[in-house]
């Protein structure tokens, strides 16, 4: 079918498109900025793009000719405006969006906000219910879906947890800690909006999506904490204000004020379902939040688009190339990059070798360092390195590979991922690649660590004078220098 997606690069968008592009649905992106939109390789050139701002001038029919619409979502969220404006810039974006959805013939509109049953709501939330009057209102067939906090690496609330438990060894907290909430997968909330489209059961319907349990905000740090394996130290602290708690939040996270502030006035809301009805119709496993929190800091696939594909069998995975999507985490992370420029005659030479690291091979340098690390992982209960490699000169993904696991093998793309299964403080991820461009070959070896609290960045810190001398000369030597 043809669907029209708006918010294509907001944090649910961007996991919808991969889904929609993989279903065999032609889809059209509309963003408010070309410049802004950065979508896997893979994807581009399977959309057709349009640059549109739904709150300024430019009618429809300059933009959107010769489009007809089965399905069109309405993921536009204006969090990142400023505060006072919010919700006259919601408003515009839902009439000017109804416009649009007339003028291109739209057969179902579909809209995500957030959970508002209950009295005094916040602004963001009162901006949210005004977007979802305007479409109920539109007399096109309207399926609107209301959420609490979705749980899923790279959404502000998740980040914000994340951020609140890993970095603050002592946390106090204001009176929100003890609303109460929904939280729910982001991987269920692509199903629902999956699952809905032209599903006549669904139209002129307002649903709230949920998980299947409903914690206060202290369990929802509580629990993220024992999944990390931290201790949570919470002290409450009635006497703070929301401004206060949103610059709190400003200096302790990885938020702008802006979307802190936004974020913190809701949070004395509960956002708690009372209607069910979607899941009669709608039939999904509803992950906990303890589950959710696994799938959001799994160890690739971010995005959930991989697990997505293999539970959705909707079609086949060749229209993508599922390298496309094997991604180590973006957030709250230390790197060591290293490139060196090497001979174009000589990449799959190069390649070569660091598809044989590791087992008899080697790690290319300082071999005795890497056996001691071994070592000292075996008596502390971890793996050690003397799990060798399956096969001298074969590598798949899944392959044990002394200390590490193999995530990705991809000698194509001359692309090798590996994952850290040594005790340490976080996740580690190990990355060599070549990237050709034009005349200019590169080799690029990227180590990732997202740490895991205090030690996590003590470890990270203390290993850096070893990281400086094993990962400079190592990359020179694959390269063959």
């Amino acid at each position: 079918m043809n669907v029209l997606l708006t918010g294509a690069n907001g944090y649910i968008g961007m996991r919808l498109l991969p889904i929609l592009v993989e279903a065999g649905h032609k889809v059209t992106c509309v963003v408010r900025d070309l410049n802004r939109f950065n979508p896997i390789a893979g994807l581009r050139n399977k959309v057709n793009i349009v640059e549109y701002d739904f709150i300024g001038k430019q009618e429809p029919q300059e933009v959107f000719n010769n489009l007809n619409i089965d399905v069109a979502f309405f993921l536009i969220h204006s969090l990142r405006d400023k505060h006072s404006l919010l919700e006259e810039y919601e408003r515009k974006s839902a009439v000017r969006f109804v416009q649009v959805a007339r003028y291109i013939n739209t057969k179902q509109i579909i809209f995500l906000g957030g959970i508002t049953n209950q009295p005094n709501l916040s602004p963001h939330l009162k901006a949210r219910k005004s977007v979802r009057e305007i479409l109920q209102l539109s007399g096109i067939p309207y399926t609107i879906f209301e959420a609490g906090i979705i749980v899923g690496s790279g959404s502000a609330s998740f980040e914000i947890i994340r951020d609140l438990v890993e970095k603050l060894p002592l946390l106090i907290v204001p009176r929100w800690i003890n609303s109460k909430c929904q939280p729910i997968a982001v991987r269920n909330v692509i199903n629902y909006l999956v699952g809905s489209m032209l599903l006549e059961k669904t139209y002129n319907k307002t649903f709230e999506i949920g998980g299947p349990e409903v914690l206060t905000y202290k369990q929802m740090l509580e629990e993220f904490a024992r999944v990390r394996g931290i201790k949570a130290r919470i002290i409450y602290f009635p006497l703070i204000t929301t401004r206060f708690s949103a610059l709190w939040l400003y200096f302790t996270t990885s938020v702008n004020y802006t979307i802190a502030r936004h974020l913190t006035e809701s949070l004395k809301n509960d956002v708690v379902c009372k209607d069910f009805s979607i899941r009669e119709i709608i039939h999904q496993e509803l992950f906990t939040y303890h589950e959710a929190i696994n799938l959001a800091i799994t160890m690739i696939a971010q995005n959930m688009v991989i697990s997505s594909w293999r539970e959705a069998a909707t079609a086949s995975l060749n229209r993508l190339d599922i390298n496309d999507y094997i991604h180590v985490p973006a957030y709250g992370c230390f790197y060591d990059r290293k490139w060196i420029e090497i001979d174009k005659d000589k990449v799959e030479e190069v390649a070569y070798r660091f598809f044989e690291i590791g087992g008899k091979h080697g790690w290319y340098y300082a071999d005795t360092l890497w056996r001691l690390r071994g070592l000292i992982d075996k008596l502390v209960g971890g793996v050690g390195i003397q799990r060798g490699r399956r096969s001298d000169i074969d590598l798949k993904a899944g392959d044990v590979l002394d200390l590490w696991r193999v995530l990705l093998v991809d000698r194509k793309k001359h692309r090798l991922l590996l994952f850290a299964e040594m005790k340490l403080p976080g996740d580690a991820w190990l990355e060599f690649s070549i990237v050709e461009n034009n005349n200019r070959a590169i080799l690029k070896q990227t180590a990732t660590f997202r740490p895991i609290g205090i030690w996590g960045r003590l470890y990270w810190y203390s290993m850096l004078p070893f990281h400086f001398f094993i990962f400079r000369n190592m990359i020179r030597l694959i390269a063959g220098k």
